[in-house]
């Protein structure tokens, strides 16, 4: 940080906390009701600092510091610019205690507040003051005249040598920079585009890729169609099959059911006669 900035924030600093300053508010003599004498010592005491920056910058031999600080008076001028409606609705505004001198004199300080703000040189060349609100012709320059197709006489006006290399060389520098500008928009451009059409391209693949494949599943099962009714219409009979395979299979259980009970009754009935009969051969 420069020695520059460095007074320049502590500046700012101290006029930031100028207000807790007991002494210096006495000074000053500001009411506490007067909203006018407020904001007027502040606007007076911004003007004062923005001189003291013009001062810093005209010394500064650091022109990157120098510029920093014209902008910075620049907009210090258009803030207190703008604060200049606000004196002037306040300057009408009766305070109590106020004397009609000071009440009149408000105004012509007013009146002056955008001339000295207008003053403050910021590193831009002061424009010429105008009055009436438009050309008016000086009477101590007597040798400019206007004639009728709008051209100037003198020979200041007049275009030199010099001046007529430097625009041409204007003409050509701006000529050279926009075909650059126009070569390199048209090569980002071109570039752009060419990786989009690439970008599209592969998208385009990939979905040729993806209908092929519906396509191909589409004939496979198509194919595998008859060969599923043949397995369904296989499946049925076979199942129809076991279904009376089934029942022939229950149909012979129960006869031999039935023809085992039957010899084993016999048989029951063999061995009862048996023991009968030995019985009675016994006795």
């Amino acid at each position: 940080m420069s020695v520059i900035e460095i007074l320049t924030r502590v500046d700012a600093i101290c006029q930031k906390y100028d207000r807790y300053d007991v002494e210096k508010q006495k000074d000053l003599n500001v009411s506490g009701d007067d909203a006018f004498a407020r904001l007027y010592a502040s606007v007076e005491s911004d003007i004062e600092a923005a001189l003291q920056k013009a001062e810093i910058a005209s010394k500064e031999k650091n022109r990157a510091s120098a510029v920093a600080l014209n902008a910075e008076i620049r907009r210090t001028k258009a803030r207190l610019l703008e604060e200049v409606p606000k004196l002037q609705r306040l300057a009408v505004k009766k305070v109590k205690g106020l004397s009609s001198q000071d009440f009149a004199a408000r105004n012509d300080l007013v009146h002056a507040l955008p001339d000295r703000i207008q003053d403050i040189p910021d590193g831009t060349p002061a424009a010429p003051k105008q009055t009436g609100g438009g050309w008016a012709a000086s009477a101590s320059r007597t040798e400019i005249k206007f004639d009728s197709e709008g051209r100037f006489d003198n020979e200041f006006f007049q275009q030199s040598e010099s001046s007529s290399n430097f625009r041409q060389e204007y003409e050509m520098r701006k000529m050279k920079q926009a075909s650059h500008i126009y070569r390199v928009v048209f090569v980002y451009t071109g570039d752009f585009f060419l990786k989009n059409d690439q970008g599209l391209d592969v998208i385009s693949d990939g979905l040729d890729t993806l209908k092929n494949m519906a396509q191909d599943m589409n004939e496979e099962f198509d194919r595998q169609v008859p060969l599923m009714d043949e397995i369904d219409s296989k499946v049925d009979k076979a199942s129809a099959d076991l279904k009376n395979t089934n029942v022939r299979l229950k149909d012979t259980v129960n006869q031999c059911t039935e023809e085992v009970r039957w010899y084993k009754g016999w048989f029951d009935q063999f061995e009862s006669n048996i023991g009968l009969f030995g019985y009675r051969f016994a006795f």
